[in-house]
């Protein structure tokens, strides 16, 4: 334990949730009239195609009823319209997606700012002709009388939303050959592939739309499967998981059949009107092999065996499990028989992500954990890649979803006749991301998986951000760039990175908002390893140039935080005109150190240096580990009647973020940025590339005389809150000392995976009873809030902030700040109470002379022993 262990809040106050905050702005609709004049062409040839599919569909199969999925595109929202929807016989509702940066025009514009981008939604419904009809009924109401459009009785009882839509609506189409194609790396792989091998067969996900009724799954999946026989190809599986709205065909064509569509894609296949998207197979991969350097003998550890059950789980590439370093530290996982497909060359991806869970960076010196780890491999050496080693990736004949489904279903409850493998595991780190697949918008259904796992299991996955090794552009000569200095290097290559982050977003499923998503920084604990050709574009610590962008969801923050992930190096072209520069993979430093299998069989005492931020989830699975073990510790000794199952994990969560910081790294993005950025857009624009900033893990685990940082835990149910309050130090009392206050709330929340809302609990910290009470509490204080725009910290499932300042306040005894934890509804209602995380510091800087800690503990503690003591058991 700490010197000055980390101590628990007395037992908080329960009362009643804050309100929450207004709706914003208001803009400006067209008229009733110009709306008819502007959509009702369009509802027109909406009918008409349904008319026409009808005509088409008249020599299938009798009692196929055509259906269509319309796309209704809105500016501003109309809450609860999908309840509308289900009140429409034949009509279905399939999901809604948000809608950001809409352009103004003469018929929707803010009305304080015309020029200002707009929002909205886009609502997904399937309906057939009967359906269509009626919503061409309650159109045509709408334009003759809207004011007598109430919608109270009758047939049109329920439909008011209906009126809402009308109101808002800027555009309503079918869902076209376009929208399935929208992730258009599909037919790029299937080019790629077939210029590799022209006869292979070529595989591909369906993503269909997730039908309500098992009855309408089991037809779109049969009307799928037919149209793939006809192309002369196969269903090798399906799925469907009804908890994240999901269901999912994957097949296989003939390469003649692949080149026909690539030539003209308008086949019935693709025209499918049960299909929502087309998606390549094989995309979860681990990268090339670096190319530069060699691997190198590493130390031989003696230490103790680990003992106890595994607290973290690996999934990822099968490990060189005898490597000296990870001998009879691991418990590896493998029901298929993966390994036989593996050479001990090839195995890694899997080898430096559990050396750097089991041992850290190899330069720190790190002890090795206590506990072993779980392993189980996802992936597989490419059976197509004939270089030695091979690519790992993610095999063609598995859907990946389903796939991770049944691995983390065998770890916590088992499958079939057998018990859970691995039912202690509580962090789960994933290290690899979809290089197809970057974040848009819309999750993506293994983001909207793990974050279901996450909940049902109360288990935190720690995913990489994903990396962009691609080429950055100078625009200027080599001569030019080497005439520059470091810092105008510096500076350049940032505003590049910026101008390209639309291009270098999070990788799936890095918008998980569960899950802790978690960046690359420029920094490990290497030393040389420069060469001459090569350039460290970055001469402070900022995030790795490989590092992908957020935001995350619903603009929350992501990635939520960095982590180190190796200095990456660049080499500049030689071509005369202008120079990119060019990522150089290499197995020498700079870089993480780790363990690595080597060319010579029976060599178990090798590593080599790589980088990218699958390190960084690596490193801080590690020290979730640390933490959890902590934790487990601190409650064991001052709350053993707590049930540490329940909260561990929120509290972990919690844990991990709360000494984020964006520090001198954070500076450095503002002040570069700045002059080309909106000081209004600054913050986001600095938590896109960083997140909350950088953890400090060793801070986290323990106070100091000037330090003093408290645990809150609980369970909320919609509408109530927790109130827990904090002693003002009155050593403080007239002190011109900098102080830090630093709050951060973590939980993990239920989905709702075919709504925008998504997140079916929102809980957030406010000082009192909210806006008003905190403004007080910084004039009170002397503090202003730092780092990320408080308002964007309360989009996803850690809120974290941070408030200092150093001018001399007023502080008797007894003073105390109250911290209230609120909950309420978001998506929709949920059932059981969410448990929550919460972690407070007070502190000044080490060194100055006042007993912060002891202040609070002894004026904490007789209400931790009342707690104790009245506990029911």
């Amino acid at each position: 334990m700490a010197e000055l262990p980390l101590l628990l809040f007395p037992s908080p106050e329960t009362a009643s949730k804050t309100p929450g905050h207004g709706n914003g702005g208001n803009f400006k609709r067209p008229s009733v009239q110009r709306q008819g004049e502007r959509l009702s062409p369009v509802f027109q040839q909406l009918q008409n195609s349904f008319r026409a599919r009808n005509v088409e569909l008249q020599q299938t199969p009798a009692g196929i009823d055509p259906e269509q999925v319309l796309v209704i595109e809105t500016v501003g929202n109309v809450e609860d319209f999908a309840n509308a929807v289900k009140k429409i016989r034949g009509l279905e509702w399939m999901g809604e997606l948000a809608l950001e940066n809409i352009a103004p025009d003469d018929d929707f514009q803010d009305e304080k700012d015309p020029s200002k981008e707009l929002s909205g939604r886009l609502y997904l419904v399937m309906g057939n002709q009967s359906a269509m009809t009626q919503m061409l009924s309650l159109w045509q109401r709408y334009l003759d009388n809207p004011a007598d459009m109430n919608f109270k009785s009758g047939d049109y009882r329920g439909l008011a939303k209906f009126k809402d839509v009308f109101l808002h609506l800027k555009d309503i189409r079918r869902w076209g050959v376009q929208d399935r194609l929208a992730e258009k790396e599909v037919f790029d792989v299937w080019k790629e592939n077939l210029a590799f091998d022209s006869q292979r067969n070529i595989r591909f996900e369906a993503e269909l739309w997730y039908r309500g009724s098992e009855e309408k799954r089991l037809e779109s999946e049969s009307i799928v499967t037919e149209l793939i026989r006809e192309l002369g190809g196969s269903v090798i599986s399906q799925c469907a998981i009804s908890s994240i709205a999901y269901h999912s065909v994957l097949g296989e064509i003939p390469a003649q059949a692949a080149l026909n569509i690539l030539e003209l894609p308008e086949v019935d296949l693709i025209k499918c009107e049960n299909i929502m998207f087309f998606r390549p197979t094989g995309q979860m991969a681990t990268g090339r092999e670096p190319e530069e350097g060699e691997v190198s003998d590493c130390a031989l550890l003696v230490e103790a065996a680990p003992v106890g059950k595994p607290i973290v789980a690996v999934l990822d590439g099968l490990p060189l499990e005898n490597h000296q370093l990870l001998s009879g530290r691991l418990i590896v996982d493998d029901p298929d028989d993966w390994a036989s497909e593996y050479s001990s060359i090839d195995r890694r991806h899997g080898t430096a992500m559990t050396s750097l869970i089991v041992h850290g960076d190899l330069g720190g010196g790190a002890l090795p954990l206590n506990k072993p780890v779980y392993v189980r491999p996802i992936m597989k050496p490419n059976p197509t890649d004939f270089r030695s080693p091979r690519e790992e990736c993610v095999p063609e004949d598995v859907i990946f979803v389903d796939y991770i489904h049944r691995v983390v279903k065998r770890m916590m409850e088992g499958d079939a006749d057998e018990e859970a493998v691995a039912p202690s595991v509580k962090v789960v780190n994933l290290s690899i991301g979809d290089r197809s697949r970057h974040f848009s918008q819309a999750m993506s259904p293994l983001a909207r998986l793990l974050d279901w796992l996450s909940a049902k299991y109360n288990i935190l996955f720690v995913i990489s951000s994903g990396n962009h090794s691609e080429a950055i552009e100078t625009d200027m000569t080599r001569q030019d760039f080497e005439a520059l200095s470091s810092s105008e290097r510096e500076a350049l290559i940032v505003k590049k990175i910026y101008g390209d982050a639309r291009h270098r977003r999070l990788l799936s499923p890095g918008e998980s908002i569960n899950g802790l998503t978690v960046g690359a920084s420029h920094h490990d604990l290497s030393s040389g390893g420069m060469t001459g050709h090569l350039i460290d574009v970055f001469e402070s610590a900022l995030p790795s140039p490989v590092s992908a962008f957020g935001l995350g969801y619903r603009r929350a923050v992501k990635p939520d935080f960095l982590f180190s992930g190796g200095r990456a190096l660049y080499s500049i072209s030689l071509t005369s005109g202008n120079a990119p520069l060019q990522f150089s993979n290499r197995k020498v430093p700079p870089g993480n150190q780790v363990a690595a299998p080597s060319a010579s069989p029976g060599e178990t005492n090798k590593s080599q240096y790589c980088c990218g931020s699958s390190n960084s989830a690596a490193l801080t699975s590690r020290a979730a580990a640390i933490c959890y073990d902590h934790l487990a510790e601190i409650f064991s000794e001052q709350a053993p009647e707590v049930d540490f199952t329940i909260f561990g994990v929120p509290i972990l969560k919690a844990m991990l973020v709360h000494g984020c910081r964006w520090g001198d790294a954070g500076a450095t993005l503002e002040r570069l940025l700045l002059p080309d950025t909106n000081r209004r857009q600054i913050k986001s624009w600095v938590s896109r590339w960083m997140g909350y900033g950088l953890p400090d893990i060793d801070k986290v685990l323990g106070c100091n005389e000037q330090r003093a940082t408290l645990l809150g835990f609980g369970q909320l149910n919609d509408g109530e809150a927790h109130v827990y309050e904090l002693p003002l130090p009155p050593s403080l009392n007239a002190q011109r000392e900098k102080r830090r206050f630093t709050v951060t709330l973590a939980w993990l929340s239920p989905i709702a995976a075919s709504t925008q809302r998504y997140r079916e609990a929102q809980l957030w910290f406010d000082f009192e009873d909210g806006k008003k009470s905190r403004e007080k509490l910084k004039g009170k204080l002397r503090v202003t809030g730092i780092d990320s725009d408080s308002d964007i910290t309360r989009r996803g499932t850690v809120q974290h902030e941070i408030i200092e300042g150093e001018s001399a306040v007023a502080i008797s005894d007894g003073d105390t700040i109250k911290i209230k934890v609120n909950c309420r509804k978001d998506a929709r209602k949920f059932g059981a109470p969410v448990a929550y995380g919460l972690a407070v510091s007070l502190e000044v800087a080490e060194g100055v002379n006042l007993p912060i800690y002891n202040d609070i503990r002894t004026r904490i503690t007789p209400a931790i022993e009342i707690r104790a003591g009245g506990q029911e058991t």
